[in-house]
């Protein structure tokens, strides 16, 4: 495991690229290169809904122990700011693993389906997914006319989930990923994220991961869920002028973010979506 990698204190403010935005009540993180391509998308935030206590205020999940009727308005509030119906939102059950779903023209059905990702090439239905500290992930083929979201924790990351993502748009969209590009939201950085001997030992299993992890010593690590992804990525085919990452800490800015490593089980959720 490197030793010697830049470990960031606090990631406060987001990187050159994004910018942090209101659309009718809802803030949200977006990203500079997809709105000049013309392609709806947005990182939320915690802010612009009506849910109270520790899932205050945009939370999107019904699983957080949160007044269903929030949620609904959340959702509703969401939808409007992007003139999206709420049934075009589609989200997936997320396992923490590697499957990646395909939402075509025979479509899945009510029920979401078990996975951490989804593509489609269907304009107008915007793949979403769902995170607090995990890493979010926006593809999109500007050639093939496709997205994708992703979400990435780190047993997602330790198993390449992002490789698993730009495989998917060769197999079934018939990508070039040299024409796919990739959005890395907000997660919890390496200024919180701590993690013992056991899970560096499994993320420690992928080459593309080690210079994301930093010994802290007496079995401690510090992970850069960002940095393993940026690297899969790359190792995939995404050029490097393709890739941007916000690099901001959902644990540090409590302010705009919900985070489970900060504030336990019962915070919200975010939703991160991409629509063609």
């Amino acid at each position: 495991m490197n030793k010697d990698v830049h470990l960031a204190h606090e990631w406060t403010e987001p990187a050159d690229g994004f910018r942090i935005i209101t659309r009718g009540t809802v803030t949200v993180v977006e990203s500079i290169a997809l709105v000049e391509r013309g392609v709806k998308h947005a990182f939320c935030t915690r802010c612009g809904g009506i849910s109270e206590g520790l899932c205050e205020n945009l939370n999107i999940s019904s699983r957080e122990r949160d007044d269903p009727a929030a949620v609904a308005e959340n959702w509703r509030r969401l939808s409007q700011a992007f003139s999206l119906p709420r049934e075009h939102f589609v989200t997936v059950s997320q396992v923490h693993g590697t499957r990646i779903t395909h939402y075509g023209n025979d479509p899945v059905g009510k029920e979401e389906p078990e996975a951490d990702g989804i593509i489609t090439a269907l304009p107008g239905r915007a793949c979403a997914v769902k995170t607090a500290d995990c890493l979010p992930i926006l593809l999109y083929d500007s050639c093939k006319k496709a997205v994708g979201a992703v979400h990435a924790g780190w047993r997602g990351t330790a198993a390449g989930i992002a490789s698993r993502a730009v495989t998917c748009f060769k197999e079934i969209i018939g990508s070039s990923p040299s024409d796919v590009m990739a959005v890395l939201g907000p997660s919890i950085g390496p200024c919180c994220y701590e993690i013992d001997e056991a899970v560096a030992t499994q993320i420690n299993q992928r080459e593309a991961n080690l210079p994301a992890l930093h010994d802290r010593g007496k079995g401690k690590w510090t992970f850069d869920l960002t940095l393993a992804n940026e690297r899969q990525l790359l190792n995939a085919g995404i050029r490097r002028e393709a890739l941007c990452s916000v690099r901001l800490c959902t644990s540090c800015r409590k302010d705009l973010f919900f985070s489970h490593r900060r504030d336990g089980e019962k915070t919200g959720r975010h939703l991160n979506f991409i629509v063609l």
